[in-house]
């Protein structure tokens, strides 16, 4: 039986607690605190030692090797999920000190969010839904969450990292409510974060911290120009096509009126560090209008708003609508790609069928787990094993046990 949180002691008694936090920022008022009560720690507040938990955490440092669009071994300068992680935590600090936020609870959130990604990126999940969609399927964020409540087994007083209730909810409903009239058409929670809710409320039908919807603009600002970059290594596309692209066509004529001809490198990267530039501005220019709007009291208002107050403004919205379009026919859709992550897609289904049938095929660890389970369990077992692997390790798993080829074609 779980124990009952006790509130954590509010940022300001900490030294050395840095720039004055707005009234609604979550560390503003005390924590709702965590499942199992544990001492405060006196050199950190609750999401600085949230934020420390996730880096030294397993599935964190598993996330080197895990696919953002590249496979591993496509080359060194790829992004990774790592990688991506850390240029997301980046932005989000960026965002939420322009906001007067918990800079703490966005890094850590921004930090955890992609945990629960299998393998092989989008592709690793694809597989994993519909194999484990007879069994209560499978969904990426549901997956953080039991990594960072079950998973992870480290602590001797509890399984999970035993996060405070905000950074729980942060990581559940990022994207927004998941129940209620607030919640995106056909949104349904999945099983797994229904199941834990039960036990361990954490709001489903509202809007989560400000922290948290900063968190989630800061991934959309890191991956639309990470993969900009990568997409050009990769040369899956030229600088030709980017000029037709408006948002970034207009900042490359900037920079050529500037510097004259660059190398395609110093091109590009003076291109990307101006449009993050310009999408956190706009994200602090909108969200600051939001907020006057509400002028909420605390942190629950932003919860109980009708709609998130952390937004790109609609001019923005536009312009980065037609770059996600060129993404996701130039790059996402790319027929090398594609080839890749229709292999890619194979393997993972096969992994997750031979340890559903035969679990004595996963290590001793993972077996233990599955004995004496029905299939619906033992199903659950494989997408934790899967789930949690690395390009790298499941292209190993996958040739130990069919004896096929290491690689992706």
């Amino acid at each position: 039986m779980a124990q009952a949180v006790k509130p954590a002691r509010a940022r300001e008694e900490w030294a050395g607690r840095g720039p004055e936090l707005a009234p609604y920022a979550a560390s503003a008022m005390p924590s709702r605190g965590r499942l199992m009560v544990e001492p405060d720690c006196p050199m950190r507040t609750p999401f600085q030692r949230d934020r420390d938990r996730i880096v030294h955490s397993t599935a964190f440092r598993r996330l080197t090797h895990k696919t953002q669009v590249f496979v591993y071994h496509e080359g060194d300068h790829f992004r990774s999920r790592l990688t991506h992680s850390i240029e997301v935590a980046q932005i989000a600090r960026a965002i939420a000190r322009q906001l007067a936020l918990d800079e703490d609870l966005a890094e850590a959130l921004a930090l955890a969010h992609d945990l629960g990604h299998p393998p092989f990126g989008h592709a690793g999940e694809r597989a994993l839904e519909r194999r484990a969609g007879p069994y209560g399927g499978f969904d990426h964020n549901a997956q953080s969450l039991r990594v960072v409540t079950a998973l992870e087994r480290k602590y001797a007083e509890f399984d999970g990292l035993n996060l405070a209730w905000e950074t729980l909810e942060g990581l559940v409903k990022h994207n927004g409510p998941l129940t209620g009239e607030r919640a995106s058409p056909g949104q349904v929670p999945s099983a797994d974060i229904v199941a834990y809710n039960a036990h361990h409320d954490l709001w489903l039908d509202r809007y989560a911290s400000a922290e948290a919807q900063v968190a989630a603009l800061a991934d959309d600002i890191a991956y639309n120009n990470h993969d900009l970059d990568d997409g050009l290594r990769a040369a899956l596309i030229s600088l030709d096509d980017l000029r037709d692209v408006a948002l970034v066509g207009r900042l490359m004529v900037e920079v050529e009126a500037r510097y004259g001809v660059l190398d395609g490198g110093r091109l590009i990267y003076e291109v990307n560090r101006r449009l993050i530039t310009e999408m956190v501005a706009d994200v602090a220019r909108e969200s600051r209008r939001r907020i006057r709007e509400l002028a909420p009291a605390d942190a629950d208002a932003i919860r109980n708003a009708e709609q998130p107050v952390v937004a790109f403004s609609p001019g923005l919205l536009d312009l980065l609508g037609e770059l996600r379009e060129f993404l996701f026919s130039a790059v996402y859709r790319h027929p090398r790609v594609m080839e890749r992550m229709v292999r890619a897609e194979a393997k993972v289904e096969a992994l997750f069928d031979r340890y559903l049938d035969d679990p004595a095929a996963m290590p001793e660890s993972w077996r233990a787990l599955a004995v004496g389970l029905e299939r619906p369990e033992r199903a659950r077992i494989a997408v934790d094993f899967v789930a949690g692997m690395t390009d790298r390790y499941a292209l190993e798993e996958h040739r130990r046990l069919f004896d096929a080829p290491l690689d992706l074609g």
